[in-house]
């Protein structure tokens, strides 16, 4: 089995020549490198992109997260698709240049991806850090809260499940800088998002709210900036959204607070050894 998709300029820069060699070869600043997967960052034809190169991860990796009930990511495959269907659903989202995946054994399939650069760009992270102490322009504080909702619903309704969808993987471009009137933001880091044929299962969209919810928990928002989203997510008369969806409401604040707990068992206690190592 064997995929290669090749848009400007690879199409032309790579003309006659092996695209997964092409692709390997790309030298730049190396942001992640591990055994079955390689990201960097190289200009190309005068430009940013970020190439992602994926050998194969091993059954050893794929039966772990089986056994953890958890889908593996063999490849590039998964961050093509969701692009491509984002671009479809008129979802800001990175942007694939080139894709190429060859193989038939999952384990040690060969694929790569190459997405455009997004910049000048800042997270919704880091954006909205200090907003407990600065707050922001409430009317752009506002048109970000729909913009994320309306992002969120055209994704689900499209489909599509992030799993990994929190505001560090919202880009807010920043040239020209963010207006409440013109503001662009772009989802990133699609490697494990899905694309499904039918209706997407609850349980996925669950997951989402429940991430995106547990990443916004210390940026000030209030009662009313979450009433916002809920309207604008659920596009319906907000006193029948808190009737109808009041189950899911009593979940995602019980999965926000495991998330909590989760974050002070794992994360915190390492961020201290690091600091008094």
């Amino acid at each position: 089995m064997s995929e290669t998709v090749l848009q400007s300029p690879f199409d032309r820069l790579w003309a006659g020549r092996d695209p997964f060699a092409a692709a390997a070869a790309l030298q730049g600043q190396v942001f992640r490198e591990l055994a079955g997967r390689r990201t960097l960052r190289a200009e190309i034809d005068g430009r940013g992109y970020f190439v992602k190169i994926h050998r194969g991860v091993g059954w050893g990796e794929i039966l772990k997260n089986l056994l953890s009930l958890r889908l593996p990511v063999l490849g590039a495959r998964n961050e093509w698709r969701a692009a491509q269907r984002l671009a479809e659903l008129g979802v800001d989202a990175l942007r694939a240049a080139a894709f190429g995946e060859r193989g038939i054994n999952p384990a040690r399939r060969h694929s790569f991806i190459i997405t455009e650069e997004l910049a000048p760009a800042i997270s919704l992270e880091d954006y909205c850090r200090d907003w407990l102490r600065t707050p922001p322009v409430p009317a752009l504080k506002r048109a970000l809260i729909a913009r994320v909702a309306d992002m969120a619903r055209r994704m689900h309704e499209g489909r599509v499940n992030h799993r990994d969808f929190y505001l560090c993987h919202f880009l807010l471009h920043t040239d020209p800088p963010p207006t409440p009137e013109a503001l662009r933001l772009s989802l990133i880091d699609l490697h494990r998002a899905q694309v499904h044929a039918r209706p997407l299962p609850p349980r996925w969209r669950r997951k989402d709210l429940a991430g995106l919810y547990f990443s916004a928990l210390d940026i000030g928002l209030t009662r009313r900036d979450l009433l916002r989203f809920i309207r604008a997510y659920f596009a319906r008369p907000l006193r029948r959204i808190l009737r109808d969806e009041a189950p899911l409401f009593e979940w995602l604040a019980r999965e926000a607070a495991r998330l909590v707990e989760r974050y002070r068992q794992k994360i915190l206690p390492a961020e201290r050894w690091r600091v008094s190592s």
